[in-house]
């Protein structure tokens, strides 16, 4: 009898399956079960993307904190549905043709134009700029929350959830901001806000008035000195061409 070798280890296998990595002895052919199988994969869930969403909704800080502590199977795992959230936000934004000047003033933009090729690159890049700014905002909360037990690891999954909700709420503004022509952009960052507040202190104890105020202070430290450093450095940057 013929033994073969695995081809990730290199120990020899006697079945169709490898007794030390567990690689099978055969690789399927990719078709289009093998693309479709990893794209679920990405997203396993007991209860799909839409359940995700459902919860992170009406009771986020409870559901992060049992996907945290209890059971990682119930939501979709955090960094892709903050990708594919951030992407779908990224192409409502260009398909209604919405621009940093639907979020932010004119005068800034003329006087001070590398400010508005960063704000620009903000917009179009919305997965990197939760990521990046989210690591500004996981510092405040882990030096509010310090005596909460919570590593900045966890807490940066926590914002990953929550930047998902975000940019899909920020997405359905731009869709109704597409159609009626009203600006709703300023509404979104507003209600973007005030659900990370919401989210945070019910995370941390939702019944403590306390928690909210912590994660108020936590989101304004958070976002606004990334922004300002972003807008600072574009400013420098102008002045130094001139």
């Amino acid at each position: 009898m013929t033994m073969n070798t695995c081809k990730n280890c290199n120990e020899p296998i006697n079945g169709n399956y490898c007794s030390n990595c567990g690689q099978p002895t055969k690789v399927k052919r990719i078709d289009r079960n093998y693309v479709i199988h990893e794209i679920a994969h990405a997203f396993h869930t007991e209860k799909g993307i839409l359940y995700t969403i459902k919860k992170l909704l009406i009771s986020p800080g409870e559901d992060i904190k049992y996907y945290i502590t209890e059971n990682r199977s119930r939501l979709v795992k955090p960094i892709p549905f903050l990708i594919i959230a951030s992407l779908i936000y990224t192409i409502a934004l260009h398909f209604f043709h919405i621009g940093a000047e639907d979020f932010y003033v004119q005068q800034t933009e003329i006087e001070f134009p590398t400010v508005k090729i960063f704000l620009n690159w903000m917009l179009d890049h919305q997965g990197y700029v939760s990521i990046i700014s989210g690591l500004f905002l996981a510092f405040w909360v882990k030096l509010f929350f310090r005596k909460s037990g919570y590593n900045l690891f966890e807490i940066f999954i926590i914002l990953c959830f929550l930047s998902g909700i975000s940019a899909l709420i920020s997405t359905v503004l731009v869709i109704f901001q597409g159609l009626t022509h009203w600006h709703f952009m300023l509404i979104a960052s507003l209600i973007a806000h005030l659900y990370y507040v919401w989210a945070i202190g019910q995370f941390f104890g939702k019944k403590k008035v306390i928690n909210y105020i912590k994660a108020f202070l936590s989101c304004m430290l958070g976002f606004y000195i990334f922004g300002f450093l972003i807008a600072l450095v574009g400013i420098f940057i102008d002045i130094a061409i001139k």
